[in-house]
């Protein structure tokens, strides 16, 4: 038997050659023949063979595929030399309908049967190795000297019958300081599986248990790594398993077929992608291109005037917006609230600012096929039923969006109306977005910016962010322009020290993230505009389905028809103006907002905007 040191730097020939002659006393090749490609191996009858190549075609992270054979050929010219695919790899699964029937070293009593069958090589996260290492990140499983970890996901492929199964991923434990650089070294190894597809809580994907993988050993993870997953070409094997054909071989998972191919012929995605943590519990990482995030900047700093010179300035954190909104491209379902009753003397006492901002928010929301719903004070159902009815005429809105009201009833009040029967396990929204929403102060009134409690005209809708932060798997977006906003409490000291009356009004209540903007609408605004921006991002639109099925910019002109438009925003306010809802600042009847007129400033702002 050879000893395994000197096998990273062997060449591939010389590698197939022994392996064929079984000489190696190893039990997977990670590590080995640095820099060149190995390949997944999947061997079907030739009457399967179109079906399995456009499952792996809609499913190219998993199943990128490097080369199909002609039935009975055992030979692959395009990727290696003087192989023979019956041989060349440690080790080989038989599958039986469906049923993993036993493990050989060679196919080769098989080989009358092969004449029928096709062979197709699919790349591996083996092949990216050198490239994590050469940046400078250790890769556990090889200093272990392990397999690497593999794990069946919760997450569906796009099914080309009779293939179907779920995804299966590789993880390896990545510092956290060294996340971006890992994404880098493997996004554009596009036959290598490419980017992670999720980065922080295997909960996310369904996975149980790190300790205990599906394919594979365990690896250990250091203080500070965390567990990076990239899709795997074992999922495969699944499809395999799940069409139940009557013969079936793939390679033991590990045990890859190593070409000649270098590692430098890639396909380039758009940007340099980033990577920012949109959630501490469960702990989750995002992906977005350079070029994106650099958009969704400009999106915040065009909000962040100060019209009305309160000194917002002080209260604004650079990415809030980039990090809110892709906390919310992760979400499936959204929960919105808004409503500032600072005209206390009127009736309606709602500001006009807040409403178009989220039904802005809500109908990008609809567009991109995620649940939305609106929360407001019960007082407010009435009048909020009728401009969301009105909405759906004018074609902001697709339809209507469902309109609840929350009471305090009992201690556990806001956990029955996040989660199902109570269950913190099973929340009913993944996010929740205050905009332009009376907040509690630290004495428990809300207050408006005059000074004034208008307490009794206000539900206690903060009880449900309160809740919210006891919830694994919910995260929260405050949208405030003068810091007595619900979720305004992340700047509070701020608010106390820069905004005026900020002692007696800054909102005590945190959301996790906080956008600021010089009126609230424009945050909306911005909020829908960053949300096409990320959606638009190939790089961020592939992390988000998990590298399987296709990209969904064939929907990009209905996601551009749902963002706000000057024509939009026009007709709404003219339609709060006919239900009474009044401008804040000086309780106007007029076109305009916050004091500020619609036209050449908030048509403006949208323009800017968009």
């Amino acid at each position: 038997m050879l000893l395994t040191g000197g096998l990273k730097s062997l060449l591939p020939p010389v590698l197939r050659r022994i392996i064929r002659l079984n000489r190696l006393n190893i039990s997977n090749t990670s590590g080995m023949a640095e820099g060149y490609k190995q390949a997944n191996v999947v061997i079907l009858h030739k009457s399967l063979a179109d079906d399995f190549e456009k499952f792996c075609r809609a499913n190219d992270g998993p199943l990128p595929l490097l080369y199909r054979s002609q039935p009975g050929d055992w030979k692959c010219p395009s990727l290696s030399r003087d192989s023979d695919i019956r041989t060349d790899c440690l080790q080989y699964r038989v599958y039986e309908h469906g049923v993993c029937t036993g493990s050989l070293k060679s196919l080769k009593e098989y080989s009358e049967q092969l004449k029928d069958m096709v062979t197709f090589y699919l790349g591996c996260s083996f092949s990216f190795e050198k490239a994590v290492q050469s940046a400078g990140i250790p890769v556990r499983n090889v200093e272990q000297k392990r397999n690497v970890s593999m794990y069946k996901t919760a997450v569906p492929c796009y099914s080309v019958p009779p293939f179907c199964c779920n995804l299966v991923v590789t993880m390896r434990p990545i510092p956290e300081s060294k996340l971006e650089a890992a994404v880098l070294a493997t996004s554009e190894l596009k036959e290598a599986h490419g980017a992670p597809i999720h980065m922080g809580d295997p909960g996310l994907l369904g996975i149980q248990d790190l300790s205990k993988p599906d394919y594979g050993d365990p690896v250990q993870l250091h203080p500070g790594d965390i567990p990076v997953f990239w899709a795997c070409g074992v999922t495969g094997a699944e499809a395999v398993i799940n069409c139940r054909a009557p013969l079936a071989f793939t390679h033991s998972p590990g045990c890859m077929f190593i070409t000649d191919l270098k590692n430098n012929n890639v396909r380039s995605l758009r940007g340099v992608p980033q990577v920012h943590c949109i959630s501490q519990n469960p702990l989750h990482f995002s992906i977005v291109s350079a070029e994106a995030a650099q958009k969704i900047r400009t999106l915040e700093t065009l909000i962040g005037i100060d019209p009305g010179d309160r000194g917002i300035i002080h209260l604004q954190r650079q990415d809030e917006l980039l990090k809110a909104c892709l906390a919310i491209s992760h979400a499936q379902s959204v929960l919105i609230t808004t409503g500032f009753p600072t005209h206390f003397t009127y009736e309606p006492p709602e500001e006009n600012d807040g409403p178009p901002g989220a039904l802005a928010i809500a109908a990008i929301l609809q567009a991109l096929e995620k649940e939305v719903a609106i929360v407001t004070d019960q007082r407010a159902m009435d009048l909020n039923k009728k401009i969301i009815e009105e909405a759906v005429q004018l074609g902001i809105l697709k339809k209507p969006i469902p309109l609840l009201s929350y009471q305090r009833e009992s201690a556990d009040s806001a956990l029955m109306f996040l989660c199902d029967n109570g269950n913190s396990g099973r929340p009913r929204y993944d996010h929740l977005i205050a905009i332009e929403r009376a907040g509690m102060a630290a004495d428990g009134n809300y207050y408006n910016a005059r000074k004034v409690n208008i307490k009794h005209l206000v539900d206690p809708i903060d009880e449900l962010f309160l809740a919210a932060q006891t919830i694994p798997g919910v995260t929260t977006t405050g949208v405030g322009d003068g810091g007595n906003e619900l979720g305004m409490g992340k700047v509070k000291d701020a608010v106390k020290k820069h905004i005026k009356n900020g002692d007696v009004i800054a909102c005590d209540v945190e959301a996790d993230f906080t956008v600021v903007a010089g009126v609230s609408n424009w945050g909306g605004y911005a909020i829908a505009c960053a949300l096409y921006v990320l959606r638009t991002c190939e790089i961020h639109d592939r992390y988000l389905r998990k590298a399987v099925g296709f990209p969904q910019l064939s929907k990009k002109m209905v996601w551009l028809s749902a963002l706000p438009s000057v024509s939009k925003e026009e007709k709404l306010l003219k339609t709060l103006v006919r239900h009474g809802v009044r401008s804040g600042k000086t309780a106007s009847l007029e076109m305009e907002v916050d004091g500020l007129p619609f036209y050449n400033t908030h048509s403006l702002m949208i323009e800017n905007l968009l």
